[in-house]
C-alpha cells in the first residue's frame, strides 16, 4: 500500500465555460465538486493505475467523514474548516484558470503528533509515502521533513512535493526524493534552472547532501531526473493543451509507484511513465484523474535524453524501442 499525506486539503471546484470574459456575468455550463488536495490527487491516480493507496492528513470532521466514505482514508480532524480551490475550464481552447484559497489555521496542539502516530502505525505495511502540498497555518515547516525522515528510516521510499521553507527542510532528509517545479528548484538552490544543464547543476549539491533523487517538473518542457547514477530529461514531442492542475500530482503517482515496485528503479523508464501519466492528466478538466488510454498511447512517444552522455551515444532509451 502507498500512503499519501495531505495537510491542507481542499474541495476542488471546476467551472466549465465556453470562454471566460472578465468584467461580465456569465452562465456556467457545468459544475463539478470533489474532495481534493495534492496528496488526494496522487491517491486517486494511484488507484486508477491499479496500486493500493490510502490518504491521510488534516481535515475538519465533515471532510474527514466524506473522505472515509469515498476512498481509503484516515484524516486527523484538526482543521476548523477546509478551503476550496476553483478551476475555471474554458472549452473553447482548453485554457484553465485556478484560484486557490489559503486554508484554515490549526489550533489543535497535538495535531502533528496524532498524524505522526497514524503514519507510524501504518509504516510496516507501506511500500511508499508521498508528502505533498501546502501547509495550513499553525503547522511548522519542518513537519513534512519529520514525516519523510521517519518513513525513510523505516525503509519506505518517500517522495516530498512541497515548497518554500518546507522544501528546504525536506532537502536535508537523506534518502528522500524531491519533486520541485522549476520555480521551486530555483528558490531552493539559487540557481536559474531554465536549461537542462542548469537543473543538473542545481540538483548536485542536494544529492551530495543525501537526497536520493531530484525530479524537476518543467511544464511543457517535460521533466528532468538527477540521481547519483546519472541525469536524464524526458518530454513529449508535442505538448498538450488543457488543465495543468493535478499534472504534477499524476507525475508523483507514477514516480512513487515505480519506487514501490523496485528497490533500484530504471530512472529513464520512471521519467517516461511520469511524463506520459502527467500528460494524461492535463486533458482531464478535474485534478486527480487521468486518461488511461491516452497514457498508453503517449508512453512510446516520450523522448528521453541522457544529459551526461556525448551526442554521439544517442538519446533513445530501451523502453522506447
Amino acid at each position: 500500500m502507498i500512503l499519501t499525506v495531505t495537510m491542507n486539503p481542499a474541495y476542488d471546484l471546476t467551472y466549465r465555460l465556453e470562454r471566460l470574459e472578465r468584467g461580465r456575468a456569465q452562465r456556467v455550463l457545468s459544475v463539478e465538486q470533489r474532495l481534493g488536495g495534492k496528496g488526494i490527487n496522487v491517491m486517486r491516480v494511484l488507484t486508477q493505475l491499479g496500486s493500493g493507496a490510502r490518504a491521510t492528513g488534516f481535515a475538519d470532521h465533515t471532510f474527514a467523514a466524506a473522505a472515509a466514505a469515498e476512498f481509503p482514508a484516515d484524516f486527523v480532524p484538526a482543521l476548523p474548516w477546509v478551503r476550496r480551490t476553483l478551476v475555471i475550464s474554458e472549452s473553447s481552447d482548453g485554457t484553465a484558470t485556478g484560484l486557490w484559497e489559503p486554508g484554515a489555521y490549526v489550533h489543535e496542539p497535538h495535531a502533528v503528533d496524532r498524524l505522526a502516530d497514524r503514519i507510524a502505525f501504518l509504516l510496516p505495511e507501506l511500500r511508499g509515502v508521498v508528502v505533498s502540498g501546502s501547509l495550513p497555518g499553525g503547522i511548522d515547516d519542518g513537519v513534512p521533513a519529520e514525516l519523510a525522515r521517519s518513513a525513510v528510516a523505516a525503509g519506505v521510499p518517500t517522495v516530498c512535493d512541497v515548497d518554500g521553507p518546507a522544501l528546504k527542510l525536506a532537502a536535508a532528509v537523506p534518502g528522500v526524493v524531491l519533486m520541485p517545479n522549476q520555480d521551486e528548484l530555483e528558490r531552493l538552490t539559487g540557481v536559474v534552472a531554465e536549461r537542462p544543464e542548469a537543473v543538473v547543476r542545481a540538483a548536485r549539491p542536494l544529492l551530495d547532501a543525501g537526497v536520493r533523487a531530484v525530479i524537476a517538473t518543467r511544464g511543457t518542457a517535460g521533466m528532468i531526473a538527477v540521481t547519483a547514477s546519472g541525469a536524464w530529461s524526458a518530454r513529449l514531442p508535442k505538448s498538450l493543451a488543457g488543465n495543468p492542475t493535478g499534472a504534477g500530482d499524476a507525475a508523483a503517482a507514477a514516480v512513487i509507484r515505480a519506487l514501490a515496485a523496485a528497490r533500484e528503479p530504471d530512472w529513464p523508464s520512471v521519467l517516461i511513465d511520469a511524463v506520459a501519466t502527467s500528460a494524461a492528466a492535463v486533458v482531464i478538466p478535474v485534478a486527480g484523474q487521468i486518461d488511461l488510454t491516452l497514457r498508453d498511447r503517449l508512453t512510446p512517444t516520450v523522448q528521453v535524453t541522457d544529459l551526461l552522455s556525448s551526442p554521439e551515444r544517442g538519446t533513445r532509451h530501451p523502453a522506447q524501442a
